[in-house]
């Protein structure tokens, strides 16, 4: 588990580190779901880009 970090003076959370670093896992994934052809299986895709950035999001903070 990460701590506070100083960022110019200013004390930020450890869930923003958490949350930049989902965002290439998210892209990764997404990409690669994309390149196999599993994304044309699911309804609306917006909503299971978030629910996907939410799930890395939570398993990075549970085991990083």
């Amino acid at each position: 588990m990460l701590t506070e970090f100083n960022l110019f003076g200013v004390f930020m959370a450890p869930i923003v580190v958490y949350a930049l670093a989902a965002l290439p896992v998210t892209m990764l994934v997404r990409s690669l779901l994309w390149w196999t052809g599993l994304m044309r299986w699911f309804w609306h895709l917006a909503l299971f880009e978030v629910a996907l950035y939410v799930c890395i999001l939570c398993l990075l903070i549970l085991y990083v």
